[in-house]
């Protein structure tokens, strides 16, 4: 190669590798329309507004980075909140890291307003809301945080301190379907239609057979 062209091409090459980087570190996994339900359960006297027994989320629209969502709150005494907060990846206004940029890898990091950067940890498959997802975790200030993977979202959160420890995790989505019997839907669905074919091709088969 011309040495003229050897190191614009090079160039070219690491500006491409960083701009993906970029997109993939700040990536949005949710869109309007999607939800989420949480069940939570604590223990001991944890900080005041914190007594949440059950929670849900709806993302009410997204522009660019930011994201608006309605977040509905149960409390231990009966009480029931309605609330409305933006979030923004690119800025790491993040809430209690409910949310984070969709596709990171382990080793990746992100920024958090209230945490500074946060380095994903773990990767592993893991069943949330009936279905097996590949789920990334962290450990930030004596809390472990576990996301899916794909969507960014939250499906686990544990605090543990002298005081009172927190437990919140996934219950109800419609972000990705419950598996049957271990099998995406569609599989589960497509091979219960063969079957039926198969079944009546069979049936077919035996009444042609006893007419001759």
């Amino acid at each position: 190669m011309d040495r003229k062209c050897f190191w614009p091409v090079i160039l070219l090459a690491v500006f491409l590798f960083s701009v993906s980087i970029v997109r993939s570190e700040f990536a949005v996994g949710v869109k309007e329309g999607d939800w989420i339900e949480y069940r939570v359960l604590f223990a001991g006297t944890p900080p005041e507004g914190h007594e949440v027994v059950w929670a849900r989320s709806d993302v009410i629209s997204v522009q660019g980075k930011t994201i608006d969502f309605k977040i509905k709150s149960e409390f231990a005494d009966g009480t029931l909140l309605d609330d409305t907060v933006t979030m923004n990846l690119e800025t790491g206004q993040l809430g209690d890291l409910f949310i984070i940029p969709a596709n990171l890898q382990e080793g990746d990091v992100f920024l958090s307003v209230y945490h500074g950067n946060v380095t994903i940890a773990g990767l592993e498959q893991r069943t949330c809301a009936g279905a097996v997802r590949s789920v990334i975790s962290a450990t930030v200030t004596g809390s472990v945080y576990f996301w899916d993977q794909d969507t960014g979202v939250l499906v686990e959160g544990i605090s543990e301190f002298s005081e009172y420890s927190i437990h919140s995790s996934i219950d109800k989505t419609n972000m990705w379907e419950p598996e049957i019997l271990g099998l995406q839907p569609v599989v589960f669905y497509g091979l219960i239609l063969i079957v039926a074919v198969a079944a009546l091709a069979l049936a077919a088969f035996f009444v042609l057979r006893r007419k001759e």
